[in-house]
């Protein structure tokens, strides 16, 4: 009989310890919880952010964003989440990409950070499109990181280096999305910062195009030959 009692009380507080263990999870990372405090703390602002839970990585950033006019053409694990590159409805040309990152918690998926590019002008005279992430101060991401499209088929490799190191440099992860359409990504150091260089490489490693760039969160084409 004791034996039962003592076994009914440990069962409770288990019961009782989960039960805290899960309510100070939703405290957390509920929307406008403890965690969109310190990140909206991080970011300066005066009112905080009210970041809603999702089931998926894509539902998180449809509902923070508030849209459904968006295309998923890609998804790659990072860090304590997923990376989800998307487009804009009836927009699934080179011309415009975006990038989500979204972490999992224990009761769901939450979106941290992302951002995009929508280009003009002419394709056919550009080799690369690109825009970078840098890395944000007191919040988790898998930044910093460079992203963009591959626009002249003859290049196979993209190189993101940096210039004063030397020495840091990354290799550029080539993603094929349809029949006619490459993005890339390229994750930096921690420590990386300007100036860096983005080359683009045939298969041979023969520059086709390069560009340095000086501003951490740069966004632009970079032209054939340059």
């Amino acid at each position: 009989m004791k034996n039962s009692r003592r076994l009914g009380i440990a069962a409770g507080v288990i019961l009782a310890s989960v039960a805290v263990l899960y309510l100070l999870l939703y405290m957390y990372e509920r929307p406008g919880g403890w965690s969109d405090q310190k990140m909206s703390r991080s970011l300066g602002m005066d009112q905080t952010l009210q970041i809603p839970l999702g089931q998926s990585p894509e539902e998180a950033v449809r509902l923070f964003r508030g849209s459904d006019s968006m295309t998923v053409i890609h998804q790659e694990p990072a860090a304590r989440g997923e990376l989800v590159f998307l487009t804009r409805a009836g927009q699934q040309d080179s011309s415009n990409l975006q990038v989500e990152y979204v972490r999992k918690t224990w009761i769901g998926w939450k979106w941290v950070w992302g951002g995009g590019y929508g280009m003009g002008g002419d394709p056919d005279s550009s080799a690369i499109n690109y825009m970078c992430f840098p890395e944000l101060e007191h919040i988790s991401t898998p930044f910093p990181m460079v992203i963009g499209d591959v626009l002249d088929p003859a290049i196979q490799h993209i190189t993101v280096k940096q210039k004063e190191a030397g020495t840091d440099k990354s290799e550029a992860k080539l993603i094929k999305v349809g029949s006619d359409r490459t993005i890339w990504f390229a994750f930096q150091p921690a420590t990386a910062g300007v100036p860096f260089e983005i080359e683009g490489l045939d298969d041979a490693e023969g520059m086709i195009a390069s560009k340095i760039i000086t501003d951490a969160r740069d966004s632009g084409s970079i032209p054939l030959g340059e």
